[in-house]
C-alpha cells in the first residue's frame, strides 16, 4: 500500500470516529449522586404537570361558576339539536301527528285496564317507578301491532339497542316515514304543578339514542299513590318541543371513590372485620 493510500486510509477512520463520538447518544454516569439528581429533576417535572392540571381544573370550575349555570333556563330542543345534530320537530302542522296519537290513545286505552287490574304485574311493587316499564312494554307491543304504525327501541350511535336513557321508544308512521320519540313517565295525582325534577337528560355520545329528526313526545301516565295498589286514573300526551330545562351542575362520586384504603384513617366495622369484604 502507498503512502498516499495510508494517508487516505488512516483520515476516512479519523473522520469515521468524529462522526461517531459526536453523533451518539451521551452515557450516563454510573454515580449514585447522577441518579439521585434524575430523581429530583423527574419528581419537579411530575409536580409541575400536576400543577398545571389543577390550575386548569380551578380556572375550569370557576368559570363554570361564573356562568350561573343552574339559574339558566334553555330550550330543550335546543339542547337535543346541540348533542345529537338533530332536529325537533313539533308536532303541530306533521300530517301523522294525528295518526300517532290515535294509536298511542288505542293502546293507553287497553293497558290502563290491564294496569289496573288485581293480577296486574305493577301491583305489589316496592316502587312505582318501577312499573313504568311495563307500560314501556306494553306501548311498545301495541303501537308495533297497529296497522300503519312501527315502534322498537331507539339504537345509539353505536347502532346497538338500548333500553336505559332518553327517549324509551322511537314510532315510525309508515305513510310518510315521520319518526316521533315516546317517553312514558309515571306521576302522582295532583302533581301536575309540581316544581321537583321529574325528566333528566345527559347528554351522551355514542350511547345517544337521539338519532333522528324526530318529534319528541312525553306522556305522563297519573296514579293515586296508593303504594303498592296502585290505580292509574288517565294520561297526557305532550309535545317537548317547548319543554324548557335547566342544567344541574353537580360532583360526583362513589362509595368505592370515597372510601379507598389509602383514605381511611380510622375503621372499626363488626369488631374489626372489614364487612365490604
Amino acid at each position: 500500500m502507498g503512502r498516499r493510500a495510508v494517508q487516505i486510509f488512516f483520515g476516512a477512520l479519523l473522520v469515521g470516529l468524529i462522526v461517531f463520538v459526536a453523533t451518539r447518544a451521551p452515557k450516563k454516569p454510573e454515580l449514585p449522586k447522577w441518579g439521585m439528581q434524575e430523581q429530583l429533576l423527574d419528581g419537579a417535572v411530575e409536580r409541575s404537570r400536576d400543577g398545571a392540571e389543577k390550575a386548569a381544573d380551578i380556572a375550569l370550575v370557576k368559570g363554570l361558576l361564573k356562568e350561573g349555570l343552574s339559574r339558566r333556563v334553555f330550550d330543550f330542543a335546543v339542547v337535543a339539536e346541540a348533542v345529537s345534530d338533530k332536529k325537533m320537530i313539533p308536532a303541530i302542522g306533521r300530517a301523522s301527528v294525528g295518526r300517532v296519537t290515535a294509536a298511542i290513545n288505542k293502546v293507553m286505552e287497553v293497558l290502563l285496564v290491564q294496569m289496573n287490574a288485581k293480577d296486574s304485574p305493577v301491583k305489589g311493587l316496592r316502587r312505582i317507578n318501577e312499573g313504568s316499564r311495563f307500560f314501556e312494554d306494553g306501548l311498545l307491543t301495541g303501537l308495533d301491532a297497529m296497522e300503519g304504525i312501527s315502534c322498537d327501541f331507539p339504537q345509539t350511535r353505536a347502532g346497538k339497542a338500548q333500553r336505559s336513557g332518553y327517549p324509551d321508544l322511537r314510532i315510525t308512521d309508515d305513510a310518510t316515514g315521520d319518526v316521533y320519540y315516546l317517553d312514558p313517565k309515571l306521576m302522582e295525582r295532583g302533581s301536575v304543578n309540581s316544581t321537583l325534577r321529574t325528566f333528566y337528560f345527559e347528554p351522551k355520545d355514542t350511547t345517544l339514542k337521539i338519532t333522528d329528526d324526530a318529534t319528541h313526545l312525553l306522556i305522563g301516565i297519573e296514579h293515586d299513590g296508593n303504594d303498592g295498589d296502585w290505580e292509574f286514573l288517565g294520561y297526557r300526551v305532550v309535545d317537548l318541543s317547548k319543554l324548557k330545562v335547566r342544567l344541574k351542575a353537580e360532583f360526583q362520586a362513589s362509595n368505592r371513590d370515597m372510601y379507598p384504603e389509602s383514605s381511611v384513617l380510622e375503621k372499626r366495622i363488626d369488631g374489626g372485620k372489614d364487612g365490604g369484604r
